[in-house]
């Protein structure tokens, strides 16, 4: 499958840039001149010898910040690198929950032995045919590698998160992830890769529907059906929801801000988007009888007390259905 070069804007402050001490002695500049000019111009320490503009750090959020620290570890290599792991799902979009951002992954091109350092984890590793990919100007692993590179780290909720979003945004198939996974089968630290290629689900929309359905596995609930679609009796699309049970006549919603954030239209709040949720809610009990179960990302944190509360609406007893 063919992959973009980019889904940034060239302006977008996760592109940098970075700026080295080097930058600043290769001007010709000493080297308490350039500590000198470096606090004038109010630059931030990423890590030693690598600076952004106050106005970059600013503008980026955590996993923005874990971007330019994979960036200005690429810039000061003296080896040949490419970001992996979680650094190169970083330039993909994809989700970073759950993940350890306080050292960037990189990988060497030339076969030999990486290292670990305070901030930047060096692997070792070699490149096959199509690994190697340029996404917002800087060498990364393909989206099917480093997503099961990323899982390798220890995480199996996070790494679930990480190939549904890739899986969901088309920017790798579950035909890639297979073969992938062939070709690291020696590698170490793949038990988990099985699983979470056997739960991945290109249908699952949100960080919040992954953990929900990861929960769902974890505390042996019953597999639910995703984004299961509602239709009116003249065979209508009305509705989707997030998961349902239609043998056991629940469904279930994630409520998250992303998810109302991205059902507001101009001029609404979000009290708006609630109210509406709430009117699709009710059509949706009205039209298959089922009970909703509502899950908020707080829950979440609780894993045993949350599918607690699932396994009560999904098994209520005999008198209260």
């Amino acid at each position: 499958m063919k992959l973009p070069s980019s889904n940034r804007a060239a302006g977008d402050p996760r592109n940098g840039p970075v700026i080295l001490r080097r930058d600043y002695r290769a001007e010709g500049l000493s080297s308490r001149s350039v500590t000198q000019r470096i606090r004038a111009e109010g630059l931030v320490k990423i890590r030693t010898g690598a600076y952004v503009s106050p106005e970059v750090w600013q503008d980026c959020d955590r996993e923005g910040r874990f971007g330019l620290l994979g960036r200005a570890v690429l810039r000061q290599a003296k080896t040949p690198l490419v970001l992996s792991h979680s650094s190169a799902v970083a330039e993909y979009g994809a989700p970073l929950w759950g993940l350890d951002l306080s050292a960037a992954h990189v990988t060497r091109t030339d076969g030999l032995s990486g290292r670990r350092g305070r901030d930047v984890h060096q692997h070792e590793g070699r490149l096959g045919a199509g690994d190697l990919h340029v996404m917002n100007g800087v060498p990364v692993m393909n989206p099917a590698r480093a997503a099961l590179e990323t899982v390798t780290l220890g995480n199996v909720e996070a790494g679930l998160c990480i190939v549904n979003h890739l899986l969901h945004h088309r920017l790798t198939t579950e035909s890639l992830l297979n073969t992938q996974y062939v070709a690291m089968e020696t590698w170490p630290n793949t038990l988990s890769v099985e699983l979470v290629l056997r739960l991945a689900d290109p249908r699952i929309e949100t960080i919040g529907e992954s953990r929900t359905f990861w929960c769902c596995y974890q505390q042996g609930l019953p597999c639910p059906q995703t984004q299961v679609e509602i239709r009116d009796r003249w065979g209508n699309v009305v509705a989707r929801v997030d998961f349902a049970w239609p043998h056991l006549g629940v469904f279930l919603e994630f409520d998250g801000f992303v998810k109302y954030e991205k059902l507001l239209k101009e001029g609404e709040r979000a009290s708006d988007v609630v109210l509406r949720e709430r009117d699709r809610e009710r059509l949706v009990c009205q039209l298959t009888g089922w009970r909703c179960i509502r899950v908020t990302w707080a829950e979440l944190a609780d894993g045993p007390r949350l599918a607690a509360r699932i396994r009560r609406e999904l098994f209520p007893p005999a008198g209260n259905r």
